[in-house]
């Protein structure tokens, strides 16, 4: 039987169930799931493998109009995800319009691939409001196959993930087979880290932060790890660590529980706060976390 595998990009606005999805196909949780818009900030690649194919999905950050360089550099990490994919996954949930860029809407409308409409989160949807928006968004994209799901509830999921093997190139796989992700271990203890503030903090906090780790030592039944935690003042510096250093101790106390369970082994985690003035809008601290690839 011959074999297929492609790019599966899964794009929408922020907060509409991206990464849910795609941790539901994947099976292992590759991308911050939280409440809060804006989570994921970089391209993650969840990788399925079968006997007889390999679908690379693509997570992507939620389309915005960018505010400062950061923002415009997750802008960047959606346009890639338009040149090469092979099926474009593009999520909204009932009672959205469309794309909050019109120029990415236009691209989707005219994407030369095929396109999966999800419209997700049905489960808080009548029968009345999923039928009229079905046929707005038929009318809307009209190129797209439509499917209303619920990547929370895992409600219609296998029959996408079905549909995206059947529209797969024939093609030897991407990566090694035994893969998951393209991503190196530091990047899911940064982004667990980051997960566990933007659930604990309010405000600007969460998104003036920047997690890097230091050091990963693995032994047999122990990881050690140092990370930093790094913020753009000094006042958030004390919001972050807390009174008598409570706040972060929970952190990585949650951070520790998330690790141990993706990576199956003992986790020492020490975590250090250290104030990198504005470094969302500096192009040198962006390139070195990974975000400018200019």
């Amino acid at each position: 039987m011959a074999h297929k595998a492609g790019f599966v990009n899964i794009i929408g606005n922020p907060n509409v169930g991206k990464s849910t999805l795609m941790n539901a196909f994947v099976g292992e949780r590759l991308s911050i799931i939280t409440s809060k818009a804006q989570t994921t900030r970089h391209r993650i690649l969840g990788i399925v493998n079968g006997e007889d194919f390999q679908v690379v999905l693509s997570d992507t950050p939620g389309i915005i109009k960018p505010a400062y360089e950061l923002q415009t550099s997750m802008m960047d990490f959606v346009k890639t995800a338009f040149e090469d994919a092979d099926v474009l996954v593009y999520m909204v949930e009932t009672g959205e319009k469309d794309l909050k860029d019109e120029a990415f809407f236009n691209k989707i409308v005219k994407a030369k691939v095929p396109v999966l409409l999800l419209l997700n989160k049905i489960d808080k949807s009548t029968q009345e409001v999923l039928e009229e928006q079905v046929d707005m968004w038929k009318e809307k994209v009209p190129n797209a196959e439509i499917y209303p799901i619920s990547a929370l509830e895992n409600f219609n999921v296998q029959a996408v993930f079905d549909r995206i093997l059947e529209l797969l190139p024939e093609s030897p796989p991407y990566y090694p087979k035994d893969a998951l992700t393209d991503k190196p271990e530091r990047f899911f203890v940064n982004e667990t880290i980051r997960e566990k503030i933007l659930l604990n903090y309010d405000k600007e906090i969460p998104y003036a932060v920047e997690v890097e780790t230091e050091e990963f030592l693995e032994d047999d039944n122990i990881i050690r790890i140092r990370a930093v935690i790094m913020v753009e003042r000094d006042t958030q510096k004390g919001i972050i660590i807390g009174h008598k250093g409570s706040a972060i101790k929970k952190v990585g106390i949650q951070a520790r529980e998330d690790l141990e369970k993706f990576f199956g082994k003992q986790i020492h985690i020490e975590m250090f706060v250290k104030v990198v003035k504005d470094w969302r809008s500096n192009n040198y601290q962006l390139k070195r976390f990974g975000y400018n690839q200019k």
